[in-house]
């Protein structure tokens, strides 16, 4: 299998893996002092990164990093992307190329119980005739997978893992990770080619700290390191990449006849050549494997990364072949998942938060409590259904999850340690904020404040909707920031900020020029976000990005829908007679008409384009197609576009309904099994595009 070649193609790092930069006559003063520094650096990065032993202070590094820096530029012709000076990465942009896999990337089968571990063995037993096995045991990182070559002990590519087959080229991002060795020490046997696999996390302590940062800055916070981790690996500036902190864990060793007959082996030879291992043990009975799991479900609180479980693997490379994988999964490993974390805390009092609709949320404020790596403060408690079912008391001491180890929830109460005479928790009856009287929505457990216009947290909840990434996407404005806005008097409903100016924001307290400048930038490009995010940042009820693409494409102009009935809207497929009724309520308020006007006044669009109509056509018109696959065209995501603008539905899952299925290479085999079951056509890209035509 071909693979593309790599973002390192303009600094001809091949030609250089292959031609090491030695000439015939010895280096010396200067360009040997240069090569002297890297070697030195490349040493202090191991010793600090990797082994956790630092053998000089910070301030003597940057003294050597400084004194190389100041060397380079004085003799570019010695130039090497893979010198330490690079860690910091390139405030440049640069697109990701994606790249075929060499070896397909294949995901784990997953456990849940030391009985499953101990059926995945005997199955194992069983495929290579019933042979002896050793059993490894090893961390399970909680991260984002890559795939890192080397060639001539020299890195020359790292890949995502994508969707297996190929996945995107973020070389430049990877050489800024400290821990991940550029160059591999020259007295070491190294294969002439290999790949290393791993996963690139974002440590506890980094993930907090950027956290923290993006709550000064009024940014969306990430849910959680892996989240952080994976959204860093694809940023465009590798300087950020660079700042932010990440770190790599390797488990597997790939390559062309390698000298090793086990996995314990190959391991020790990595973490030999600098690399930073996943913690590996030898187990020798499935006792020993219920001990480590027993053993880590504890210590994994302790360490500096997040895991969500473990690996168990034969030992032998060997059986490795024998055994193979499935489509999916190789048949000599599987990975073993932790129960959700839960701690028991105390209630300390429960706060009542109202939503951009007036939805009335509970959430629970409690004795801080350590879980899954992060300090839990609150807990939604989500309605008053949920806490009846709860039975929940002031004062109580609750069982505290996350879920998917991401958002935290209480799940239970311990009653035991029930203080006598504690009441049980009542749910408000008047808006915590402006004191309106709450309704309850029919046939929901939602109770909700219908003071729609005038209730801060509902004014404040639409101008954070209006400006948010997927509506109108101006940058710089937060929950404080849009409440600051509305408590000054400059934005009382989303048109207003179509009234501010770069005198006006920064004449507010505590608010920067540069701030002010990124908004007005915001304003000025959210001018060409096409006609269906504005709908969808309307924020009319049950109206959210598909909705809101339905109607675009089937009304084209705002104006239609301002005059539309409800039986009207009702007739468009997918917007159902709740959906319609919605709309037709909002614009019957003059306030929101007057809104509308004003954006139109502002430049919004507020129609399709004209060359949006007119290459709409109906040719896939009442079909529900399933996408699966790699692609060689085109996107998936451009794919779909293609479906929607001819009239299509995209659908998720297939059924008697489904029209056909757009199919790539490595279609999924229970999709293309329940395809032929139940006789649904299956088409290639070529033949798609000919439909199109």
């Amino acid at each position: 299998m071909q693979i593309q070649r790599s973002l390192f193609d303009d600094f001809e790092i091949e030609k250089k893996a292959e031609q090491p930069q030695q000439t015939s006559k010895k280096p010396s003063g200067e360009e040997a002092r240069i090569v002297e520094l890297r070697e030195t650096l490349n040493r202090h990065n191991h010793s600090y990164y990797v082994l956790n032993q630092p053998t000089i202070s910070d301030q003597e590094f940057d003294h050597l990093l400084r004194e190389l820096q100041d060397l380079e530029a004085k003799h570019p012709e010695m130039a090497d992307p893979l010198s330490p000076t690079q860690r910091v990465g390139s405030d440049l942009s640069q697109g990701f190329k994606q790249v075929l896999h060499e070896r397909p990337m294949m995901s784990l089968g997953n456990s849940y119980s030391i009985e499953e571990v101990q059926e995945f063995l005997r199955r194992a037993k069983e495929g290579l005739g019933n042979e002896p096995v050793e059993i490894v045991g090893e961390m399970k990182y909680d991260g984002t997978s890559i795939s890192v070559t080397y060639e001539n002990g020299r890195l020359v590519r790292a890949v995502t893992r994508g969707d297996g087959v190929r996945g995107d080229d973020v070389t430049a991002n990877v050489i800024t990770i400290r821990s991940i060795p550029l160059e591999l020490p020259k007295d070491m046997d190294c294969p002439k080619k290999f790949e290393v696999r791993g996963e690139i996390m974002l440590p506890w302590a980094s993930f907090e700290r950027l956290n923290k940062e993006r709550a000064f800055n009024e940014e969306p916070l990430f849910a959680n390191p892996r989240n952080a981790a994976a959204g860093t690996l694809k940023l465009q500036n590798s300087a950020e990449v660079a700042r932010r902190g990440l770190d790599a864990y390797f488990y597997f060793l790939l390559g062309d006849n390698l000298p090793f007959k086990t996995h314990t082996e190959a391991m020790d030879a990595a973490r030999a050549w600098g690399f930073k291992i996943a913690h590996t043990e030898v187990l020798d009975s499935i006792d020993a494997v219920a001990d480590f799991i027993a053993r880590w479900d504890k210590d994994r609180k302790t360490l500096p990364v997040a895991t969500d479980g473990l690996v168990f693997k034969l030992n032998s490379l060997r059986q490795w072949l024998n055994l193979g994988a499935t489509a999916k999964s190789p048949r000599w490993a599987i990975a073993y998942k932790f129960a959700p974390e839960r701690e028991c805390t105390k209630l300390k009092s429960v706060s009542f938060e109202v939503g951009r609709t007036g939805v009335i949320t509970p959430v629970a404020n409690l004795e801080p409590v350590l879980l899954s790596g992060t300090i839990v403060k609150r807990a939604s408690l989500h309605n008053e259904d949920i806490i009846r079912q709860l039975d929940i008391h002031d004062g109580d001491m609750v069982y505290v999850e996350k879920g998917g180890e991401i958002i935290p929830k209480i799940v239970g109460v311990d009653t035991k340690q029930r203080e006598p005479g504690a009441e049980p928790l009542k749910f408000v009856t008047h808006c915590p904020v402006c004191s309106t009287a709450l309704q309850r929505v029919e046939g929901e457990a939602a109770w909700v404040c219908p003071n729609k216009w005038e209730c801060k947290p509902q004014i404040t909840g639409r101008i954070e909707h209006f400006v948010a990434r997927h509506a109108m996407n101006i940058d710089g404005i937060g929950e404080e920031v849009a409440a600051q806005l509305h408590e000054s008097g400059l934005v009382n409903n989303i048109a207003d900020l179509y009234d501010l100016t770069v005198e006006r924001l920064v004449g507010l307290d505590r608010f920067q020029l540069k701030s002010a400048q990124r908004i007005m930038r915001g304003i000025e490009q959210s001018r060409q976000v096409p006609f269906e995010r504005v709908i969808y940042a309307l924020s009319i009820q049950f109206v959210g990005e598909t909705i809101a693409k339905v109607l675009a494409r089937n009304v084209h102009n705002i104006d239609q829908l301002m005059s539309m009935s409800a039986e009207e809207l009702a007739a468009i497929p997918e917007i159902g007679p709740k959906i319609a009724q919605s709309i037709v309520e909002y614009f019957a308020v003059e306030s929101n008409r007057d809104i509308v006007e004003r954006l139109r006044w502002a430049g919004l669009q507020m129609a399709l384009s004209e060359q949006e109509l007119a290459s709409r056509t109906t040719k896939l018109e009442g079909k529900k197609i399933v996408i699966s696959g790699v692609f060689q065209h085109h996107s998936r995501e451009e794919y779909k576009a293609m479906i929607e603008q001819n009239g299509g539905k995209n659908v998720s899952s297939i059924s008697k309904a489904t029209s056909f299925i757009l199919a790539g290479d490595n279609m999924g085999p229970a999709k293309l099994e329940k395809a032929q079951k139940l006789g649904i056509d299956i088409i290639n890209e070529d033949q798609f595009l000919d439909m199109l035509k």
